[in-house]
């Protein structure tokens, strides 16, 4: 860890990478062979272990969790101009990708039990302040067509997908799951990211699997799973000579990563069954204590648990969430309050968005504890006491 002050050089740290199986092995393995580039046997491996992790039959790795949702749209058509509907209460990843493309994001706000996009303010949004016209959807007061929706899975915990997925069947729009938070985590006994019309993953270094960087879009549609990988690799059409018939992307994972990411897939249900027992160790602890509300997890989803966040009551518990941060930092333990909400953000403040006060209320009072899948028992009792100490 680097030391700043919001990140303790010593201490509790948030949620850290676990190396604990073949990475050394197969790293070597790229390393002797010297097969270290964006061409070798583990990135067509990782792909095909992801596919069949999520159940979707085409996986296209990428260079980050970004770039997939970036060559997603692109691949799906989705034009200068148009509008995508984004979750507001997330990082900023899809919103920056929407850009990308030229189209505008529309915010959406969060539902206040699991804090992902609300179906029922979508659903109200599109029928009462869009129109449909000649087989398009169009938002009424900037008569921009509105043609995909990127539901985020935020912290672990799915989204609640039938309703957005009929919506988007009557609409005719595009479903891009953003899944970067939440590989392994399941809607409906679904895993996430194999629902939409694509499903995209990050494996930075704080996600729940990592290669260091690096992300995947996995589809069930052949032609667009193609169409990404020709997007990644710079768009050449010709297998030995240079020629490009569309602007293209360095967005390839390296053999490198790929080859960690298939020694740290292989951990992956170690490291939920890791994640949900430090979550119901947290849930046990908190209980009881008043002003400290701890993460939902809905009868139809299984959450993964990804950054274990609870909801501090200035009122109840006798300080903000902020003040707690700062008072757990002194403590040499890291937390981390949730994204600012993007309708907020400076640079997105201008965008179209629903009434967003469910979201603001949940950045305000949000913060993420330690939840590392290595996270000793007694690092989290500590973490525990010092939260309890610090009540009213």
């Amino acid at each position: 860890m680097t030391k700043n002050d919001n990140h303790p050089s010593q201490g509790i740290p948030l949620c850290v990478p676990e190396i604990r199986g073949n990475e050394w092995p197969y790293i070597k393995q790229c390393l002797d062979t010297n097969w270290v580039s964006s061409v070798g046997s583990f990135v067509s491996r990782f792909e095909q272990e992801i596919a069949a992790a999520v159940g979707s039959p085409h996986a296209v790795a990428t260079a980050s969790g970004t770039a997939a949702l970036h060559v997603a749209l692109l691949a799906a058509g989705i034009q200068p101009g148009d509008e995508v509907l984004v979750s507001t209460l997330t990082f900023i990843a899809p919103a920056n990708a929407v850009r990308y493309v030229g189209a505008q994001p529309v915010f959406i706000d969060a539902e206040p039990t699991y804090w992902q996009m609300n179906p029922e303010k979508l659903t109200s949004f599109i029928e009462k302040e869009c129109r449909w016209k000649e087989g398009r959807l169009y938002n009424r007061k900037t008569s921009r067509p509105i043609t995909a929706i990127i539901p985020v899975h935020i912290l672990g915990h799915p989204v609640d997908m039938d309703p957005v997925m009929e919506l988007a069947k009557k609409y005719n729009l595009t479903v891009i799951e953003d899944a970067t938070e939440s590989l392994g985590a399941s809607y409906k006994g679904r895993p996430l990211g194999s629902k939409g019309d694509a499903g995209c993953f990050s494996f930075n270094g704080n996600k729940i699997i990592t290669t260091g960087g690096g992300g995947m879009m996995v589809s069930s549609h052949r032609a667009q799973a193609e169409k990404v990988k020709y997007l990644t690799e710079q768009a050449k059409n010709d297998p030995v000579e240079y020629i490009h018939n569309e602007i293209g992307y360095n967005y390839r994972m390296t053999n490198i990563q790929a080859a960690m990411g298939c020694a740290q897939l292989e951990q992956l249900p170690d490291y939920i069954a890791a994640k949900r027992r430090i979550a119901a160790e947290y849930q046990r602890a908190f209980s009881a204590v008043p002003g400290i509300t701890c993460m939902a997890e809905a009868p139809w989803a299984k959450s993964i648990f990804w950054m274990y966040t609870v909801l501090v009551n200035e009122q109840v518990y006798g300080m903000s969430s902020r003040t707690l941060l700062r008072q757990l930092h002194k403590s040499g333990i890291q937390t981390r309050p949730l994204w600012q909400p993007l309708h907020s953000s400076p640079v997105y403040s201008n965008s179209p968005a629903t009434d967003c006060t469910v979201s603001e209320s949940l950045y305000e009072s949000a913060l993420s504890l330690p939840c590392s899948v290595g996270l000793p028992p007694d690092d989290q009792a500590v973490v525990i006491e010092q939260i309890i100490a610090h009540a009213a």
